[in-house]
């Protein structure tokens, strides 16, 4: 026990940064499952998790041209896992907040169009995202706040 003490100390003091705290990635990590606990809080009056808000708001904001939006153009403008879309979307269609048809191009391929009652959803629940977002990270994770330059910038650097 004391081998595995000591060891466990050296890697602490040598290896670390001192401290998970002091480490941006765990931080961040808590902080984004803090942000995901309260935007489900706010949600759940409107019936929705921060994950069907997000799919639906990503299937709304690639569908404003009219176009037809598949669910792996969700995916991957959302960087979500193919399986949790479509984990959300078969949720979202049993609530009546979507509708999901076969592609005429591809018959493995299926068109995600908001309802109108998707629509009043998105139109319900983007207030009140924004409402946690402000009330977490105040200016600086706005429009042009240097949270999100910050984190903007953090993603590029990580772009494929």
């Amino acid at each position: 026990m004391k081998n595995r003490t000591s060891a466990l100390n050296e890697i602490f003091q040598t290896v670390s940064l001192g401290a998970p705290e002091k480490a941006v990635g765990f931080v961040l990590w808590r902080v984004l499952h803090r942000y995901i606990r309260e935007i489900d809080r706010a949600l759940e009056p409107l019936d929705l998790t921060h994950l069907q808000f997000t799919t639906l708001a990503m299937a709304g904001w690639l569908g404003r041209s009219g176009e037809p939006v598949t669910q792996a153009e969700i995916a991957r403008a959302g960087e979500i896992h193919a399986m949790q879309v479509s984990l959300m979307l078969k949720s979202l269609d049993a609530k009546g907040l979507i509708q999901r048809t076969r592609s005429p191009a591809d018959p493995r391929a299926k068109h995600i169009v908001l309802t109108a009652a998707g629509l009043r959803s998105l139109r319900a629940a983007l207030p009140v995202v924004i409402d946690v977002q402000s009330r977490l990270f105040g200016e600086t994770g706005g429009p042009g706040g240097d949270l999100l330059k910050a984190l903007l910038r953090v993603e590029d650097a990580c772009e494929d």
